[in-house]
């Protein structure tokens, strides 16, 4: 998990709040909005569970979302292990940084978002494209739902 900033055109921030499976490169999801508190990251990745079950482990840096004392208990009350990388080495979690640079090209610099709701929509049409449509060289040119049907 990750996450990445833009801008809505009235110059106001965004960020968004990235996550993957590293098995077959599926976005399992994107979190759209102006503030994204470690309170609504557990919401987001409580609702991810319930959809596609628990995680043994999650992989993240070391951001003040990621070490707040909230998300170390839920992580800890759900024996989920957080495997933080080495700060200022993203190549720890190339998984989701390699994601996050196609999140970029593919679809926030292709985009001047009025909303944050305009943001989400757009992110949830693109993130069905990529999971679904879109070939990746890394999983033998297929799409990740495609690789998901195979096993």
């Amino acid at each position: 998990m990750d996450f990445m900033s833009d801008n809505l055109s009235d110059g106001r921030s965004l960020r968004t709040f990235n996550v993957i499976d590293d098995y077959n490169r599926e976005g399992l999801g994107i979190e759209v909005d102006l503030s994204l508190p470690s309170l609504r990251v557990i919401r987001t990745l409580e609702q991810m569970i319930e959809w596609r079950g628990q995680p043994a482990a999650i992989r993240c840096d070391n951001g003040p979302e990621y070490i707040s004392g909230e998300l170390i208990n839920w992580a800890e009350k759900r024996r989920i292990t957080l495997l933080y990388i080495q700060p200022g080495k993203p190549t720890q979690n190339a998984y989701i940084e390699r994601f996050n640079r196609t999140a970029r090209h593919e679809w926030l610099d292709l985009h001047l978002f009025d909303s944050v709701e305009q943001a989400q929509q757009l992110a949830t049409e693109w993130l069905w494209l990529y999971n679904n449509e879109r070939p990746h060289t890394a999983i033998g040119g297929v799409p990740p739902k495609q690789l998901l049907q195979a096993v």
